[in-house]
């Protein structure tokens, strides 16, 4: 699934395409670097251009880009070590504590991710992407009053640019919490915002299968499936809107996908032996 308007400096953590559930929200981060908000420097009296940037800031950067670039490939210890010699360059560097939350994160420390997404906070405060980060870390501890604040704080940035991301994971969060009512207005609002993101369409579509709105949840369905981005999980749901609607050609239909694309896939084995209310 291509992220439209990741930059260099950008690390967008979005769930795989294999991937649209809830509980695949482990997978799901924000913005690391240059996090798309206000523009407006630290101090709140300009707007910070390139040529603001000090030596030593430009010589971070060059660490930073690495760090960007060796933690989209996996290498999350050489990462890091790029983060360190970028901070001790410049310690006022947000952007590199908000990439080296990520990478605690994923080294499954939550105490240094909190600690370096706090420093990342408070050098800046008005930056709605380290704020979206510091949210879905919350999620992930179960934080949930806690994360939705953040989110919160994040989209009430006038000049945040990334409100539909965060919509969608504060969506997934108070699903996860439990909160399905709340949930599926988050997730409403940020589908309003951008309809072509299929994570958002999926849960959405799965929310009102579950209270029985059918008609609603076929809509939000058939546009993934009639596109590309189409997999086993889009396509079991739509399975069992359409039985369920008592459409049986449009189920054959999607039946036939399932078993022609994903041959080996969970949704189609529990298909053959009609775990329909599973």
């Amino acid at each position: 699934m291509k992220n439209p308007g990741v930059g260099k400096r950008q690390v967008v953590l979005w769930l795989a395409q294999a991937c649209f559930v809830v509980s695949a929200l482990a997978g799901l981060a924000g913005c690391a670097a240059n996090s798309g908000t206000t523009g407006a420097s630290d101090a709140g009296t300009d707007i910070a251009t390139e040529s603001d940037a000090t030596p030593a800031r430009k010589r971070a950067q060059i660490r930073l880009d690495l760090a960007v670039d060796y933690f989209n490939r996996g290498q999350t210890t050489i990462a890091l070590d790029e983060l360190k010699r970028a901070i001790v360059t410049d310690p006022s560097y947000g952007e590199a504590y908000n990439l080296r939350g990520l990478v605690y994160m994923r080294l499954d420390d939550p105490k240094l991710a909190e600690d370096s997404f706090r420093r990342a906070m408070a050098l800046k405060p008005r930056d709605g992407g380290i704020l979206h980060n510091y949210g879905w870390m919350l999620c992930q501890q179960r934080r949930y009053p806690e994360a939705d604040q953040a989110f919160k704080q994040a989209l009430a940035i006038p000049l945040y640019g990334e409100k539909a991301k965060t919509l969608m994971t504060e969506g997934l969060c108070q699903m996860q919490a439990g909160h399905k009512a709340e949930a599926e207005a988050t997730l409403s609002q940020s589908y309003q915002l951008d309809a072509g993101n299929p994570i958002t369409g999926y849960n959405l579509a799965s929310l009102l299968f579950q209270r029985n709105e059918l008609t609603r949840a076929r809509f939000y369905i058939r546009r993934i499936n009639n596109t590309d981005l189409a997999n086993a999980e889009s396509l079991w749901l739509g399975i069992k809107v359409e039985r369920r609607m008592n459409n049986r050609e449009a189920m054959l239909q999607l039946a036939d996908q399932l078993q022609r694309r994903f041959p080996q896939s969970p949704e189609l084995v529990a298909y053959q032996k009609g775990a329909f209310d599973e």
